[in-house]
């Protein structure tokens, strides 16, 4: 059981914070992407698995990622074999290795449709996915999510050998604590908002030095610090630094304060007031 492996518990809360930070607040969107992110690397396992299996016993196995795939839509056209995929290419340990940008985009419009075509058109399966959408929005978020589920079932492996528990139950006990996340809705009724959103508000807001601004419930302070950094950043750009990038959301920003006249880092350290506890009836950040 997980409350018996506090290290598996843990991983799983490092996979859903970075569907929060990442911008995937809703747990019901969450859990979904998760799922079809089980589903690719749990489908690459079972897959080397039974090859072995055939090997060792002499037995023919067709494996799942042998040969090419054509997407449906290319399958009416003229010589649909020009866009044929490689099909090992849309395993799990191949595209894990992709750079962040180049895994993003092949998932999206290769190894999810995929899937979803993989019981062939007809199939119930297929029938079932055919609204299914993947909606990780960022490179980052793909690579850490990718990541920790390995870290993930290198945990589960470890445990199904050395305490005998039955990998498929282990992976049960898994996904319940991620259903179970759905209920709590974070922990304890407390909402993350999501970094994106942060900024964004911040935009609108538009906060400026010498202004008092409160949190009453702030949280992990996500709030404050958005305010703060849109207010160094602004003092920055005003001052003439021009080397500033859009970062993954595409916000400039930037949390450097040291270029600030002393004057004005008093100000900004007398800004940003807070309540660190955080009641049920407000999460900030």
């Amino acid at each position: 059981m997980l409350q018996n492996n506090p290290e598996l518990k843990s991983k799983i809360d490092q996979l859903w914070n970075k569907f929060w930070s990442g911008g995937i607040s809703n747990p019901l969107t969450a859990i979904e992407q998760i799922t079809y992110l089980l589903f690719m690397k749990r489908l690459d396992e079972l897959d080397q698995k039974r090859q072995a299996d055939a090997d060792w016993t002499g037995e023919n196995y067709t494996s799942k990622f042998e040969g090419s795939w054509i997407p449906p839509e290319y399958r009416n056209q003229p010589a649909p074999e020009k866009f044929a995929i490689d099909k090992r290419t849309l395993r799990w340990n191949e595209f894990k290795r992709m750079q962040a940008e180049e895994m993003l985009l092949h998932v999206q419009g290769k190894v999810f449709p995929f899937l979803k075509d993989l019981n062939g058109a007809e199939s119930n399966f297929t029938h079932h996915m055919k609204n299914a959408v993947f909606i990780i929005p960022k490179p980052a978020l793909l690579v850490e999510a990718v990541k920790t589920i390995d870290e993930i079932f290198e945990v589960m492996e470890k445990d199904s050998q050395e305490k005998g528990q039955a990998f498929q139950d282990i992976q049960g006990d898994v996904y319940e604590m991620l259903l179970s996340e759905i209920a709590t809705a974070g922990k304890n009724g407390q909402f993350r908002t999501p970094r994106h959103i942060i900024k964004l508000i911040a935009e609108l807001v538009q906060p400026q030095l010498g202004h008092k601004i409160a949190d009453p419930a702030c949280g992990s302070g996500g709030f404050l610090l958005g305010a703060y950094q849109y207010i160094v950043t602004q003092l920055a750009i005003k001052a003439g630094k021009s080397d500033l990038t859009p970062d993954e959301d595409g916000f400039v920003r930037t949390s450097i304060a040291a270029g600030l006249t002393e004057k004005a880092q008093a100000v900004l350290a007398g800004s940003l007031w807070a309540m660190i506890s955080t009641p049920p009836w407000s999460a900030w950040g």
